[in-house]
């Protein structure tokens, strides 16, 4: 996909404003990995879980009325691994350690979403017009 280097660099930047972020990786909602940016995970299988915890995050939402899925905080006793919403196409997942500023992430991490979901979106919307 046309959009790779520039949500790697999208990723990067995140990395750069949120103190404590260890990882970021983009994936398409059924696992594919997009861009990543993680030196202590496995991209490829992080973003397979991903894919599953998206599932079973938007029935849960279906089945209680909330809406589409927008994100999904997991806290773990070694820090965080966070899940937003990157139009309908594509999710971030960001890994943070323990002492992340919580909401300076869940801030950053969607005006990121946000870009990624312009950034795939823009290079679909190009693919379908050359086939």
């Amino acid at each position: 996909m046309a959009a790779e280097p520039d949500v790697l660099e999208e990723l990067r930047r995140l990395r750069a404003r949120v103190v404590d972020v260890t990882g970021a990786l983009a994936a398409t909602s059924d696992g594919l990995v997009l861009a990543h940016d993680t030196a202590t995970v496995e991209p490829e299988g992080v973003a397979a879980l991903t894919a599953a915890a998206l599932g079973v995050s938007q029935s849960l939402a279906d089945a209680t009325s909330r809406g589409a899925f927008r994100e999904l905080l997991v806290r773990g006793e070694d820090g965080y691994v966070a899940t937003y919403a990157a139009g309908p196409a594509a999710v971030l997942t960001v890994l943070a350690g323990q002492r992340t500023n919580v909401g300076r992430l869940h801030m950053e991490a969607r005006r990121s979403g946000a870009r990624i979901a312009d950034l795939v979106g823009g290079a679909l919307s190009r693919a379908e017009h050359h086939t």
